[in-house]
């Protein structure tokens, strides 16, 4: 059978590639083609577009690359009609993804939602859409399923491929010692984007002359380069480790972590963190209007409550920045957190989402 699945970020990359990885289990002669990165690539298929290209983040952002985004539509209508797959898969990604839907429905092609968008968020409408436009939804958030139930939508909650990632992940048990680490690690997570480098980096690095006790390891993604990071470090003793960001987590003692589905990664490594977040003023601005839920960290999302400080946009201060760690590096505010990450992953479940999601899409797309 034919799938054509788009993912536009790192993280859907990341899950991509361990559905992928199933569906050939389930579907020997898989015929794959993607949008996504290295790590899907990696599991066989043809890559359209990387990520790297694809992937905006913010309303001022979306609107400076509106032209691009555009074409990149179009483009992606096109590949589809040639073709053909039988079965058209989402990852996230939804103000790309959502139009792709509605076309592909339109055009009598079968589409499954992998990764629900974060409807319950903001723009609760699009709700509406998903029903309209989507054929299967398989979510990984367990409050989601209830969410669906006023629009009619009916989804399989497959569990958290987090966990699936975690799993298989082959850790390094010499990573102190090849990275000549000596100290204890505090871990700073950035994000991957351009714009989340610029809003947030700046005041993480602000930090460290704070803590002169640790090493500060940047964990750094793969498709930034290495120079782009050395603008905002300077001459700081910061380490970089590109592309190991479990390796990193897994020794930190805790971490500085851009919101995202990063936070929900370190809870799940069991390192304490803090959350920080900043927008462009004009994105904060309307988000302020739209976002519908009291947090923006998936751990207290997923608990609904606050087990991780989330200091966003005026509040993500270096001075609120060295409050919260410090309070988390030892005694009871660490101890805290640590048992309530313990009831986090009992509430998010054991591995297996990849696949579920991968069984029920391919006996779908079977029939």
């Amino acid at each position: 059978m034919k799938y054509y699945i788009i993912a536009g970020e790192p993280s859907g990359d990341l899950h991509g590639a361990n559905l992928i990885k199933h569906i050939h289990l389930h579907d020997a002669g898989a015929e794959i083609r993607f949008w996504g990165g290295d790590l899907m690539l990696a599991e066989g298929g043809t890559m359209v577009k990387h990520y790297r290209e694809t992937a905006f983040m913010g309303i001022s952002d979306i609107i400076s690359n509106l032209g691009k985004i555009i074409g990149f539509i179009k483009f992606c209508k096109k590949d589809i009609l040639d073709f053909k797959p039988d079965a058209l898969i989402l990852i996230d990604y939804p103000g790309f993804n959502l139009k792709i839907a509605k076309f592909a429905k339109q055009q009598g092609f079968k589409t499954h939602y992998y990764i629900s968008p974060k409807v319950w968020a903001w723009n609760n409408k699009r709700a509406w859409k998903i029903k309209r436009d989507i054929d299967y939804l398989y979510t990984i958030l367990p409050f989601e399923t209830e969410f669906y139930k006023p629009y009619g939508v009916k989804p399989d909650y497959v569990g958290n491929p987090l966990c699936d990632a975690i799993d298989s992940y082959p850790f390094n048990p010499d990573f102190k010692q090849q990275n000549n680490i000596s100290k204890p690690i505090i871990a700073l997570l950035p994000g991957s984007r351009m714009s989340e480098l610029k809003f947030v980096l700046p005041t993480m690095l602000s930090v460290v002359e704070h803590f002169p006790e640790y090493e500060f390891v940047l964990a750094g993604a793969a498709h930034i380069d290495d120079a782009i990071y050395k603008g905002y470090t300077g001459d700081k003793n910061i380490k970089l480790v590109k592309g190991k960001t479990y390796d990193v987590l897994a020794n930190a003692h805790a971490a500085l972590v851009c919101s995202g589905t990063a936070t929900l990664e370190t809870a799940l490594l069991n390192c304490p963190q803090v959350v920080c977040y900043r927008f462009s003023n004009l994105s904060y601005q309307i988000g302020k209007l739209v976002i519908k839920v009291k947090y923006i960290s998936l751990v207290n999302l997923i608990m609904d409550k606050k087990i991780v400080p989330e200091l966003i946009q005026v509040d993500f201060t270096v001075e609120n920045t060295v409050r919260e760690l410090k309070a988390i590096l030892d005694g009871d505010g660490r101890q805290s957190m640590l048992n309530s990450y313990a009831a986090l992953r009992i509430k998010v479940g054991n591995p297996g989402a990849s696949q579920r999601a991968a069984e029920l899409i391919v006996g779908r797309t079977k029939k």
